[in-house]
């Protein structure tokens, strides 16, 4: 009921009304998109419906709420509570947070300086991202990623929506918090996009563990660099490295005897091996595991390979 306690009262009151009467597991709800002009939409166990005023989710939009501009303007008022211009930080990077860990996402006009986006204004598009953390479901995975008191350089392999960052975040915890048989680590998290921890005013909204220190909305190569020489990680955990700056930041922590834990979307090995610029570190063996993902199921691991692409095991996970 939390998911649910946290999302009905940021949405305007036409949208609230169709969503609340959906007869559905909150736990399962993944997104919420509200555009100005468009069918009211939402993403249940990786299927996209449309809403309508009865509450029905559909495959067709006949029926559907249509979103008006009112709305729009009303839901993200709701969102800042009556403050956009508190928000005007948050807004730069197209998110915000709430209470709870769910991300905003939106889009609009942007009002650009110096080459950079200084504000959004005549916001018509919102997707809404609810937070989802399972507890336990890189129980069947950490034994494969574990070196002594340590881990391998590890990237996860996932499609888009199929896990990769929920499983991502229960790694980090478990290698934070250790157990009777395995002592805990330090464990740095770059946040770039506010997913891994959720950070709302400061304070992670899923649980990292008591190991872990977090650098949110923060890009991803001066964050590495910065958790190195200020926080003494055993681990650095980042979420979809691609980018060149990305990859050469992983070089410096690597070489810095720092563990990497990152993912990245792909469909399989050898996917990631053609890549132009992640690809360099994958055929010289920088990654010493690989946990592959499923496109078909969401939440379910594959396979898990050695740096030369060697299956270790064939397994399953649940999200």
């Amino acid at each position: 009921m939390g998911q649910r306690r946290e999302i009905l009262p940021v949405l305007a009151q036409d949208i609230r009304q169709a969503v609340e009467k959906m007869d559905i597991d909150f736990e399962k709800l993944q997104e919420i998109r509200i555009r100005a002009g468009s069918p009211l939409m939402v993403v249940y166990q990786g299927v996209e419906y449309f809403v309508s005023r009865q509450g029905q989710i559909m495959t067709t939009m006949d029926q559907a709420v249509i979103v008006k501009p009112k709305d729009v303007k009303e839901t993200m008022e709701r969102i800042s509570n009556y403050s956009m211009y508190a928000f005007e930080e948050e807004l730069k990077q197209g998110f915000i947070t709430i209470r709870g860990g769910h991300r905003i996402g939106v889009a609009g006009k942007t009002v650009m300086e110096r080459d950079r986006v200084k504000n959004l204004r005549y916001i018509s598009f919102i997707n809404i991202r609810l937070a989802h953390q399972l507890i336990g479901c890189g129980d069947q995975v950490l034994p494969y990623l574990l070196n002594g008191d340590s881990i391998y350089h590890t990237l996860i392999i996932s499609p888009p929506r199929c896990g990769k960052t929920t499983l991502l975040r229960d790694l980090i915890r478990q290698l934070s918090n250790g157990t009777a048989e395995r002592r805990g680590i330090n464990v740095g998290v770059v946040d770039e996009r506010s997913e891994l921890g959720a950070c709302y005013q400061g304070k992670p909204q899923n649980d990292l563990g008591y190991r872990t220190d977090i650098l949110d909305c923060c890009p991803k190569r001066e964050g590495m660099m910065m958790l190195v020489r200020s926080m003494s990680p055993k681990v650095i955990a980042v979420d979809e490295i691609g980018f060149k700056e990305d990859v050469e930041a992983l070089e410096y922590v690597m070489n810095c005897g720092v563990k990497i834990l990152a993912t990245v979307h792909g469909r399989s090995m050898e996917e990631i091996r053609k890549k132009p610029i992640l690809g360099r570190l994958v055929r010289e063996k920088f990654f010493q595991r690989y946990v592959l993902l499923s496109a078909g199921e969401a939440g379910r691991v594959e396979a898990i390979f050695d740096e030369r692409g060697t299956y270790l095991t064939h397994c399953c996970s649940e999200k």
